[in-house]
């Protein structure tokens, strides 16, 4: 498994994010890396996909994977609610910008966080995988996780340097 990534805070030591839940835990991803955010749409199974990026949706005549970062963080996996969304990022993987749904419980909002209130995850008293965060920041009364979705998405069979993105695609 490669080094956490890092987070790119701006001159001032702040960083854009949209925070939604999974869970009863609060995420952030970078607001940069954000291109839809949608409704629940009907998902094709993959067969022999992995489990984190075991389907994709049609959007707009765009096939896009989706990832249901539960699965990464071994949390339980929860039927559909009224308040769940897809939020539509783009990272790159294998040096190729790629468009992925994250399947997401809630969506908050856009807000700032502050790298003066940002610490890199614990070596104990984490329950999940220490490398698929990147930090935890302190936002009012919660904690919010910035995932390392570079590592995450490293972690699928055909994501690794050198494999091609058909793993995601297909």
């Amino acid at each position: 498994m490669s080094e956490r990534s890092t987070t790119e805070w701006d001159a001032s030591g702040q960083l854009e994010v949209l925070t939604f839940d999974i869970g009863d835990e609060r995420l952030a991803i970078e607001a940069v890396s954000i291109r839809e955010i949608l409704d629940l749409l009907p998902e094709t199974r993959v067969p022999g996909a992995a489990a984190l990026v075991a389907s994709v949706v049609n959007f707009r005549g765009k096939i896009i994977p989706i990832a249901d970062l539960r699965v990464a963080f071994g949390m339980p996996i929860q039927e559909a609610t009224a308040d769940n969304r897809i939020v539509v990022i783009e990272t790159e993987l294998d040096g190729e910008a790629t468009q992925i749904g994250l399947r997401t419980d809630k969506v908050h909002e856009v807000t700032i966080l502050e790298r003066s209130r940002s610490s890199e995850p614990p070596v104990l008293g984490m329950r999940w995988r220490r490398q698929y965060v990147r930090e935890l920041v302190r936002l009012a009364e919660e904690v919010v996780v910035i995932p390392d979705l570079a590592n995450i998405f490293g972690a699928i069979p055909g994501t690794m340097p050198g494999a091609t993105t058909s793993t995601l695609q297909h």
